[in-house]
């Protein structure tokens, strides 16, 4: 699948948005390119990363339960 990146000018953004809508979700899906996508999205490339290469850190669920119990 590709992702693309358009500039849509107001006149024609409604026509395009009902176009894109004639399709379904496994053909066509609309993602934002919101800085918080970007930023999120980076994030967790980087976590995986940190996975496949070994250097992630892990805890056990009573661990975490433990951690979130003294925080809260």
């Amino acid at each position: 699948m590709y992702t693309i990146q358009l500039k849509i000018s107001d006149k024609v953004y409604d026509k395009f948005i009902w176009l894109l809508s004639k399709f379904n979700k496994e053909e066509i899906e609309i993602v934002s390119e919101s800085s918080d996508f970007t930023s999120t999205s980076n994030y967790l490339h980087n976590e995986l990363n940190e996975i496949e290469n070994g250097k992630a850190k892990f805890v056990s669920q009573h661990e975490f339960e433990n951690r979130l119990n003294g925080i809260i």
